[in-house]
This record gives C-alpha cells, sequence and structure tokens, in this order.
C-alpha cells in the first residue's frame, strides 16, 4: 500500500473484510467482486478474511464457488494474485478451522487481528 496521509489515506485505500466463505457464497464471492473492481479503480485493496471466510484461503476450496450473478471466486482470486493484492486470512480464526499457513493458496497469509486494526485505521473499509 503506497504511504499516504490524512484524507487522502482513507480515499484510496479500500479494505474489505469478509466473513463468510463457502456457507454464503453469494457474499464471499462479492467481497472479492468488490476488491477486483476497487482494484480496476486505482485503489490500494487489501482483503481480510474472518470466520467462516478463511476457508477461502485454503488451496482448492475457492476452485468452483460461484455467486448466482454467474462470479466465479477463483477467476477473481487469480486477478487478485496476479496484482498482487494482499490478502490475508485472521490466524486465530484459521487456527480454530485446522488451517496452516502451508494450506493457504498463493497470495493468501495469515495475519492477526492486529493486522486488521492497522488497515482499517488506513482505508474506507467495507465488511460483508
Amino acid at each position: 500500500m503506497a504511504e499516504t496521509t490524512g484524507k487522502d489515506t482513507r480515499e484510496n485505500n479500500v479494505l474489505i473484510t469478509v466473513s463468510c466463505g463457502t456457507n454464503n457464497p453469494n457474499r464471499s464471492v462479492r467481497a472479492l467482486h468488490l476488491a477486483q473492481v476497487a482494484h480496476s479503480m486505482g485503489k490500494n485493496v487489501s482483503i481480510f478474511l474472518l470466520d467462516e471466510a478463511v476457508y477461502l484461503a485454503r488451496k482448492g476450496v475457492a476452485d468452483n464457488l460461484r455467486a448466482p450473478t454467474g462470479d466465479v471466486a477463483d477467476d477473481l482470486i487469480a486477478y487478485l494474485q496476479e496484482f498482487e493484492v494482499p490478502i490475508y486470512a485472521c490466524a486465530p480464526c484459521a487456527k480454530t478451522r485446522q488451517i496452516k499457513e502451508e494450506d493457504l493458496a498463493e497470495g493468501f497469509q495469515l495475519a492477526p487481528a492486529s493486522k486488521m486494526w492497522e488497515l482499517a485505521c488506513q482505508s474506507t473499509t467495507i465488511s460483508l
């Protein structure tokens, strides 16, 4: 993320937090879609996965996850990976669900809640 100060920070940085995964494909895929749209508009985007959404970080889970709109999670994740959009998975949430660092798909990383707060304080935040 580019370092900026004041009003510019919140206008240019976007944090998308999502707490649902395969249990609600519409919302979880929509979060990835919104991240792609924001990035394509030139925003500095980060994604933070919480609760059930951490399953999206596991290799292969998003391969066939589709929203009713036809958007496919795997295609959206491929875009985000290509442009190195940071995707964080809550470390305690992942640990509770027995997801380890080696289980993560490319471009995903485990992070503590403090990382989410750090990003949120510098960003416009959307929560799904």
